[in-house]
């Protein structure tokens, strides 16, 4: 996916912009960058490969050669980021956390028009700057961003860093958040007069304010452009009336302190949790979350079904620290195996109920609940947090997957039927007989003793948000046209 942070500062803002853009660390593992703006020393940008290192470690050691009272910040799974353009808008850096899927198209389109595209990213197009064109046929920055939101399928929220501010802008269906924090910090100077530090920080995660002394004031609507500076927010553009927020913000990807339209991750994980509790009725020994997203709906399902939580798995967190992992298969369930240890004392003749946030491959959870038996557990139940991923996203890179047939919900419905396409809906909606039958075959390919999803109706009420304003198509195959439509705004 990625993640973003920028800010702008009546002060040097660079330590604030190198541990706010670290703590989207969990959100992207290909590259990072980060660009600051001085009047006097103009535009400073560096960008390191993350494949094989972190953040911290790549940019704590040039902290130095940033100057500014304002900057960028980018965690990426896609291209190397930011991007510095000159053009008919003045100079500036912009950051992107998007998923598109026309990219080829548009940009064969510029080129026809003479247009050219320079970065590449492993003889790829690189979409940020596709994005940074696109911006660039605009009379005004709203009217290029809103050419990004006519023209591309998928995704895109961004940060541009320019000569007067900061403006972002949140993808036109809210599908990506972006939040904005304040800070006021009053210091006693040397000379004994109040220092007022006053700035502004729009991120992709709400977490990274606090250590920072930010307040989370508000979230950026959708389809909303607004411009800070470090006393104040201009709206530029207001939301548009729809929203189609993404659902697995909340059941994953999403830091469990973060929260989102002002509703936090591990509450809703808890609440999830207890509704399946409270549905069910396996008899077990303990309860247990599989790290780091499936310990908050493990807590819930504890308390909803009254077996006790116990960590009978551990995430060894010293050299593993994140959640997103290699994109090649056999180097992938190394890892995974590696982060995750199982507590063999507490294993032992149990019957463990395992809560984990989603299935995707299978290929980890198969892996580690043969580690679970290996380890003396008697009975391996599983409870998942979402509904089966039947359909892939087209909107947000959440996954490694590169089609929907690497879901093992889709590798099961075409064995069943032949192809991977027929009776989607039938199989997506819980108490059909196909839907009853897709899980129970996921669970003997697992090896599981048992096997339940939670409800959509559940994870939407737990969220607490309106179907139609949360997007769940990866479990339903629904979400709004593509493009903006109306164009209608909140308000």
């Amino acid at each position: 996916m990625g993640g973003f942070f920028g800010t702008i500062s009546t002060r040097d803002c660079v330590n604030d912009l190198f541990y706010g853009t670290d703590y989207n660390s969990h959100l992207g593992t290909h590259r990072a960058g980060m660009v600051t703006f001085d009047p006097e020393k103009g535009f400073s940008r560096s960008i390191h490969s993350l494949e094989r290192d972190y953040f911290r470690s790549k940019f704590e050691d040039e902290l130095h050669e940033f100057k500014g009272n304002q900057g960028l910040g980018i965690i990426s799974d896609t291209d190397p980021q930011p991007i510095i353009i000159n053009s008919h808008l003045g100079r500036y850096a912009v950051v992107t956390v998007a998923k598109i899927n026309n990219l080829r198209e548009i940009a064969d389109e510029l080129l026809a028009q003479r247009m050219h595209l320079s970065e590449q990213s492993a003889n790829k197009l690189n979409q940020t700057e596709l994005v940074a064109l696109l911006i660039n046929m605009g009379s005004t920055f709203v009217d290029g961003i809103n050419m990004v939101y006519q023209r591309i399928k998928g995704s895109c929220s961004m940060l541009i860093l320019t000569e007067d501010g900061i403006i972002a802008a949140r993808d036109f269906l809210g599908r990506t958040p972006i939040v904005i924090g304040r800070k006021e910090v009053h210091r006693l100077s040397p000379i004994g007069t109040d220092d007022c530090v006053k700035a502004y920080a729009a991120s992709s995660e709400s977490t990274s304010f606090p250590n920072l002394d930010y307040k989370a004031v508000r979230d950026v609507g959708p389809g909303e452009i607004v411009r800070l500076r470090a006393d104040s927010i201009e709206v530029l553009q207001p939301a548009f009336k729809r929203c189609q927020i993404c659902s697995f913000l909340w059941v994953y990807y999403g830091f469990p302190a973060s929260c989102y339209e002002g509703i936090n991750a591990e509450d809703v994980r808890e609440r999830n949790g207890k509704l399946m509790g409270e549905r069910d009725d396996v008899e077990a020994d303990l309860v247990c979350g599989i790290p780091d997203s499936g310990v908050g709906m493990a807590m819930g399902y504890s308390e909803g079904s009254g077996i006790p939580y116990k960590r009978a798995v551990l995430k060894y967190t010293p050299t593993w620290p994140r959640s997103f992992t290699p994109s090649d298969q056999s180097r992938r369930r190394l890892v995974a195996k590696m982060k995750l240890i199982p507590n063999e004392a507490l294993l032992r003749g149990q019957r463990v109920v395992f809560c984990d946030d989603s299935i995707v491959r299978g290929t980890q959870l198969r892996d580690n609940v043969r580690e679970f038996v290996q380890n003396g557990a008697r009975e391996v139940h599983v409870r998942i947090s979402c509904p089966p991923l039947v359909y892939g996203c087209p909107f947000i890179g959440f996954t490694n997957s590169k089609t929907d047939l690497e879901l093992i919900a889709r590798q099961i419905i075409r064995d069943f039927e032949g192809d991977d396409h027929t009776n989607l809906d039938k199989y997506a909606q819980a108490g059909t007989p196909q839907y009853q039958r897709l899980v129970d075959e996921i669970a003997h390919r697992l090896g599981l003793t048992s096997l339940k999803f939670a409800r959509l109706e559940d994870l939407v009420a737990s969220i607490g948000l309106p179907k139609d304003y949360v997007c769940t198509h990866c479990f339903d195959g629904s979400s709004y046209d593509q493009q903006r439509g109306d164009g209608e705004f909140f308000g």
